[in-house]
């Protein structure tokens, strides 16, 4: 019996998915994937392959994490620690997010570099907290920003770092190294999964089962899918929905919109979105997922020809694709979808060659804030925000945030599509999320939203290296209350600023439009901005 759930309603898309599938199927690539075969995605990929292909069986080799984490957590609740504080970027966060989100469990989660947001954080009980430090390296600049203010903040209070902090990380890590010598626990991950497939290791587990999480049972079910989806039939969920998707990238639908029709699962469109943009937005192809409010939501409803609407949950209502299951199935799914989607593309599902431009982008700001200053003056200002754009601006642009706005949504090409990043506190400036679906509505256009920085850890690769037709809208906002990073030249607000600029400039040479609108103060302006949108609209 399986313990998959998957529909494809479209009856002209089943043919292909099946057609897909039987060419997949004689090319034995269920059970070659689940055997960790590096040759499937070519010759090109097969370095990178040969060491990205342990999440296949994560069910299994990640089971001694369970009474790891067990004895961690009893130790703690001991020392009255049980308040749970991630520190993590991309896949170090968002697994570990939906499955606490998903069994209702607490967890505040740190993949962001507003100060308010992380003083938030740090207003909490800290006697009664664990901060968890999740990178692959610890190089991370977001991650190892949290570790140092924490790391601080827990001393200022008399505590010792060594009892409030757990590392997980790479064996061998400089980050391992470093903690180590200061008696701070660590808990190794498997080196050979990419972030983005991390979900089952110790990044998606430590957190989310220091919570409170059931983490055997989640290992349980995606035990149960592996069996299903390492089967070479042409049945086999992982094969067909690849096929789907690959088949509809082929005939133009670049976009997958997912909305949850009831599924009990919260936020896995936000994990799908990382897995499925940066593994396969990359060479100038790729999809481009659309996470929507639900299925009446501007960009799913109304879905044009170039986006392919996905629903989470067993009601398929209206989705050309439904997806079912358990968490720890689900993950797997998709997991093995997009590889196989990325082998009928024709990419490397495995690599992220252009997420790393941003990065640099915004160390090259930090080292030269001068440069910084010079280069940021805005184009006009209206109310309170500062408007920043560049040359793609119509000469004449009436200057007010509407009219600013609207020329940005001119700019894009025939199915482009529109990424609004907000570099705020997606807690307390929450609201700005609305803006997707006025936007979407008022555009057309297929409508992103990403809270920054975190969202260049996920769809950034994606907005570098896949389809160049987007149109980008950052939002950034004055800071009230910076943070200071202990033994580093930079604030939190700083860093945050130069995230922002950093990739709005890569963005801008690939000849993308970028608008800024800076809101000199955070409160007036989400106002402003949102009444610039629907009077507009």
């Amino acid at each position: 019996m399986s313990v998959l759930g998957l529909k494809v309603e479209d009856a002209e898309l089943l043919v292909e998915a099946r057609r897909f599938a039987d060419e997949l199927v004689e090319d034995k690539v269920a059970s070659s994937i689940a055997a960790k075969d590096a040759t499937l995605w070519g010759t090109d990929a097969e370095s990178e392959a040969s060491i990205r292909l342990n999440w296949v069986d994560l069910g299994e080799t990640s089971r001694p994490l369970v009474n790891r984490i067990a004895e961690l957590k009893d130790k703690l609740a001991a020392s009255g620690i049980h308040r749970v504080v991630l520190a993590g970027m991309g896949g170090s966060s968002l697994a570990p997010e939906v499955i606490c989100k998903t069994e209702g469990l607490p967890l505040t989660v740190l993949d962001t570099t507003d100060a308010g947001q992380v003083d938030d954080a740090l207003a909490g009980d800290l006697p009664s907290t664990v901060l968890v430090v999740s990178s692959k390296s610890g190089s991370t600049v977001e991650t190892d920003s949290h570790y140092r203010i924490f790391s601080k903040a827990f001393t200022a209070a008399g505590l010792d770092p060594a009892e409030h902090i757990v590392v997980v990380t790479d064996p061998g890590s400089p980050l391992q190294e470093r903690v180590e010598q200061l008696g701070i626990p660590v808990v190794n991950a498997d080196p050979n999964v990419g972030g983005r497939y991390s979900a089952l290791t110790a990044f998606g587990l430590v957190p989310a089962g220091l919570a409170g999480a059931d983490i055997d049972t989640l290992l349980s079910d995606a035990s149960a899918a592996a069996e299903e989806l390492s089967q070479d039939s042409a049945d086999n969920p992982g094969l067909l929905l690849g096929g789907a998707l690959a088949s509809r990238h082929a005939s133009g639908a670049e976009k997958v919109v997912f909305a949850d029709t009831g599924s009990g699962i919260v936020g896995f469109g936000d994990w799908a979105e990382q897995l499925i943009a940066e593994s396969t937005g990359k060479l100038g192809t790729g999809l481009l997922p659309v996470v929507v409010e639900n299925t009446s939501a501007p960009g799913f409803a109304d879905v044009g020809d170039d986006a392919t609407t996905v629903a989470i949950g067993t009601d398929a209502a209206g989705a050309r694709i439904a997806t079912s299951g358990k968490l720890g199935g689900l993950f797997l799914l998709w997991e093995y979808a997009t590889v196989v989607a990325g082998r009928l593309i024709g990419i490397n599902p495995f690599d992220q060659p252009d997420v790393e431009a941003a990065k640099k982008a915004a160390r090259a700001l930090l080292d030269a804030p001068a440069e910084d200053a010079s280069g940021d003056r805005p184009t006009f200002v209206d109310g309170a925000i500062e408007v920043h754009a560049g040359d793609w601006l119509p000469e004449g642009t009436e200057h007010t945030v509407g009219a600013a706005v609207h020329a940005l949504l001119n700019a894009a090409p025939d199915h482009g599509y529109l990424s609004i990043q907000a570099y705020l506190d997606r807690l307390a400036d929450a609201s700005t999320a609305v803006l997707r679906g006025e936007l979407a509505r008022r555009s057309g256009l297929q409508t992103t939203f990403g809270w920054g920085p975190r969202f260049l850890h996920s769809t950034g690769q994606y907005h570098k290296g896949g389809h160049q037709n987007g149109v980008y809208l950052q939002i950034t906002g004055s800071v009230p209350s910076d943070v200071e990073v202990p033994d580093r030249p930079y604030t939190l607000a700083s860093l945050q600023h130069a995230q922002a600029l950093g990739d709005g400039r890569v963005l801008a040479e690939h000849g993308r439009p970028v608008l800024r609108l800076n809101l000199t103060d955070r409160e007036a302006g989400l106002v402003q901005l949102a009444t610039a949108v629907t009077q507009d609209s």
